[in-house]
């Protein structure tokens, strides 16, 4: 029995971290169908621009992209560090990608899907997402914002003055400057933010700060002209934005939008949230944006039970000895690798469908039952156990998950007013 005992903790020690050697992008046997990965291969590069609007802030952006790529080329080891609890240094991490360094950009042009991380996050960590679009003919840009560490309190303010401005600079700099040699289609641009970054990429989508919020308050007066009402107001707004993607955003608690501020948004608008998020804020945020964001085409993907952790993907190996580093990234009810899963497939048939305009992404977005739990499916005798759901004809478990895999889940869709 003890030997028994001894070798299912070894198979369970050795399990953990063999999970964090798989690139994020690739989905599991679980996810549903629209998570799995494109035709294309992808492409990796860094680009710096400069912001003279801003005495010269410079920004590295990582970008990955469709891509021509010779047999037996090396993958993409990505690599950095997130903020650990004080006094401890910053805890360094290696997460393995598919992409390749530099190769050879195909033909254009693509859509262009610019991407906000959270605070103190690294753009690298987006890898689960950016290399997941990139094979599905997407060119994805991830800016590095090196915020300020999440334990010096005294900068947030500055986080919450640049975020914006970085999100609306990069998108507009990568539209000009991808846009100029036709590998992106400007009038095809979409923004995800997570965290902080859902608050810079809804502002940047032409939400309107509230000038008498305690967001702009404790800004210091950095966002006062961009504010409703303010000289700037429309500095902000992205051109040819086709859609806009926030995770877990942030700005609610604080009161960013005042109760109208949201309703200038007008490109169509995919939340997504956990209801037990206690970072953000799930009634003040998700939710609130949902019912006022009254002039866009909106839904809100809610995760029953689940938190603030649901944009960065599986802790990498040595993010899992300290719980303060795990926490970055594990939700402590849902599976980081199934969350991956679900926000793939979700994000994947939201930007097909407005983005690409792909008609055919609708029946996995409307009409589902709200509740996933409440969707049934009563398929033919001798299907695969794996097969996922055809939707349509009666069928009401969502569109492409597989049966007793669409659990715990809710999906609101509201039109314009």
């Amino acid at each position: 029995m003890r030997n028994e005992l001894a070798l299912l903790v070894l198979a369970f020690a050795l399990a953990a971290p063999a999970q964090s050697h798989e690139a994020p992008s690739i989905p599991g046997t679980d996810a549903p169908e629209l998570a799995r990965l494109g035709a294309s291969a992808i492409g990796v590069t860094t680009l710096e621009f400069a912001d003279e609007t801003r005495k010269g802030r410079r920004l590295k952006i990582d970008f990955w992209y469709p891509a021509l790529v010779a047999d037996g080329a090396t993958p993409e080891s990505y690599r950095g560090s997130l903020t650990a609890e004080p006094p401890a240094p910053p805890t360094r991490f290696t997460r393995p990608g598919i992409a390749v360094r530099d190769a050879k950009r195909a033909a254009g042009p693509f859509p262009l899907v610019v991407v906000s991380h959270g605070y103190d996050n690294a753009s690298v960590l987006f890898s689960w997402l950016t290399e997941n679009l990139a094979s599905k003919a997407y060119v994805v840009a991830a800016i590095r914002h090196e915020d300020p560490p999440i334990t010096d309190r005294a900068r947030f303010p500055e986080t919450l003055v640049d975020r914006p401005l970085d999100v609306a600079f990069a998108a507009k700099a990568l539209q000009h400057s991808l846009g100029a040699d036709g590998f992106v289609d400007p009038a095809r641009t979409a923004l995800v933010g997570y965290s902080m970054g859902g608050y810079g990429v809804l502002a940047a989508a032409g939400g309107l700060l509230d000038p008498a919020s305690p967001l702009v308050q404790l800004a210091g007066g950095g966002l006062t002209a961009f504010a409703r009402g303010g000289a700037q107001q429309e500095a902000l707004r992205v051109p040819g934005l086709s859609a806009v993607v926030a995770l877990a955003p942030a700005g609610g608690s604080l009161g960013a939008w005042g109760a109208e501020g949201l309703a200038a948004i007008t490109a169509p608008m995919l939340l997504i949230a956990g209801d037990r998020d206690h970072t953000v804020d799930y009634a003040s945020g998700a939710r609130a944006y949902f019912d006022q964001a009254v002039n866009s085409n909106r839904y809100l993907l809610t995760y029953l039970g689940g938190g603030h952790r649901i944009g960065l993907g599986p802790a990498p190996g040595e993010m899992r000895a300290r719980l303060w580093d795990q926490d970055w990234f594990e939700d402590p009810v849902w599976r980081a690798d199934r969350i991956v899963g679900i926000n793939l497939h979700f994000i994947t048939a939201f930007l097909d469908r407005y983005v690409k305009d792909d008609a055919s992404r609708a029946s996995y977005l409307d009409g589902l039952a709200p509740l996933s739990a409440d969707g049934s499916w009563s398929a033919p005798d001798g299907l695969p156990y794996d097969t996922r759901s055809p939707g349509g004809n009666g069928v009401t478990l969502w569109k492409g998950f597989q049966r007793q895999h669409a659990e715990g889940l809710e999906l609101l869709h509201a039109t314009p007013d």
